[in-house]
């Protein structure tokens, strides 16, 4: 079986420069011919595809809370096959997790843990001094079962301030490896949105950034040495589908309005013998008229409004596989499409499939964010009433109108506070808000 060395990048809060310096370290190893395999801690829709991108190798999710410890095992043996070791972006702060009492956060920190591999702070000086050892030596100490091995100084103004802030380093954390320090430029700053990065397929021009990164990073870190310190994890693990398949054969929408897809189901659902293909709603595209389902993934179908509702292939599509009994699933923007009509931040209506007795608006805006635990409650592809799946919300749309009594899921957030019901589900067609990462 293949050696699992790892790493985990990881940094005390979001907007450290994480991502950026990900993106940058994944493809100097790639101009050096070593191949850094990209995954991503928690469950970020949108990171992955940038990593993808840098690497040249698909990144999968590695969700602490929601995966069991053997789907993770699989995913990271998927991961490392013909890898020289595994780059893992962090989530959020390195302790950052759900607020559960026990058990599993899903936080970074508990990835680190569970598998082994050491963690590489990010650690954004641009505001401090001699504070940042201080910083350091309190992530260093914070949990015994958790190893720093070494640190990446970012956004540095200048030789003193460098001076300065890598004495202090040394000073309180003399066993963390300083790796390099990145001085501050925000060219290299990744634009973002409500639900975070902007798309890699809508960055005006990706393969520049990426490579102006990767020229920061062989410029300023030590590859060599931060390669070196990647270590071996106990987890092993065949790999594991993280959902029932859909149907034998699935129609994937899959552009800039659908393309919250985690590669770990689709790879699973191929591994259970179904045929994959994508479909483009954007281009007028319909599914297949051969799938007997189809999956519309989240995305932004909200800024995309008047182009969905005049894509007639699309809808007719979407109706013909209604009218063959396909099974029909979607997602947040995929299960918001399936709904009447879509009500945009300016308050303008957007005739949507009509699949689903449901209606969505942006014009006032709150945010749905949290772990999910959900149970069905009907009979679909993923199991009969019962069947327990774990996932993730975030959105800021609200239901204008729904239908009642047509509910799929009962739900939970992370903590088993009970929550209202999720979802819709009429004959075979059904969704909700939430992203199912596993069962």
């Amino acid at each position: 079986m293949t050696e699992c060395l790892g790493l985990v990048l990881a940094a005390p809060a979001t907007g450290s420069g994480k991502t950026t310096i990900t993106l940058g370290l994944l493809r100097a190893y790639r101009r050096r011919g070593l191949a850094a395999a990209p995954a991503k801690v928690g469950p970020d829709y949108i990171d992955p595809a940038f990593h993808a991108k840098a690497s040249g190798r698909v990144c999968f999710n590695l969700d602490g809370w929601a995966m069991r410890p053997e789907q993770l095992a699989g995913l990271i043996g998927e991961a490392a096959n013909q890898a020289d070791f595994i780059l893992a972006e962090g989530v959020m702060g390195l302790f950052d997790g759900a607020n559960v009492a026990d058990g599993p956060d899903g936080s970074t920190a508990d990835l680190a843990a569970l598998t082994g591999w050491p963690v590489i702070l990010v650690l954004d000086v641009s505001r401090m001094g001699a504070s940042a050892g201080a910083v350091l030596k309190g992530f260093a100490s914070y949990r015994n079962d958790v190893r720093l091995a070494g640190v990446i100084l970012n956004r540095v103004s200048g030789e003193g301030h460098l001076a300065m802030v890598e004495r202090a380093c040394r000073k309180a954390c003399p066993d963390v490896a300083i790796l390099g320090a990145v001085p501050r430029i925000e060219a290299l700053s990744l634009p973002s949105r409500h639900l975070g990065l902007v798309q890699a397929a809508e960055h005006p021009d990706l393969e520049s950034a990426i490579e102006r990164a990767a020229d920061l990073m062989e410029k300023h870190i030590n590859l060599d040495g931060l390669a070196a310190l990647a270590q071996g994890t106990g987890l092993r693990g065949a790999f594991e589908a993280p959902l029932p398949v859909l149907g034998q054969r699935i129609a994937v929408a899959k552009d800039e309005a659908f393309a919250f897809a985690y590669p770990a189901v689709l790879e699973g659902w191929r591994r259970l013998g179904a045929e994959l293909t994508f479909f483009s709603p954007l281009a007028g595209e319909g599914p297949s008229n051969a799938a007997d389902a189809v999956y519309l993934p989240g995305g932004y179908p909200q800024l995309n409004g008047p182009v969905l509702s005049q894509a007639q292939g699309f809808l007719t599509g979407l109706k013909s596989a209604v009218a063959r009994d396909a099974w029909i699933y979607g997602e947040c923007g995929g299960f918001m499409t399936l709904g009447q009509a879509i009500i945009d931040a300016d308050g303008k209506s957007h005739a949507m499939a009509g699949l689903l007795p449901l209606v969505t608006s942006f014009q006032k805006r709150r945010l749905h964010l949290g772990y999910r635990k959900i149970q069905g409650l009907a009979d679909t592809p993923f199991g009969g009433r019962g069947a327990s799946f774990r996932g993730h919300e975030f959105h800021y749309a609200t239901i204008q109108s729904q239908e009642e009594g047509a509910n799929a899921f009962d739900a939970w957030d992370a903590r088993d506070g009970r929550l209202e019901s999720m979802g819709l589900i009429r004959n075979r067609v059904f969704g909700s808000f939430l992203h199912l990462i596993a069962n």
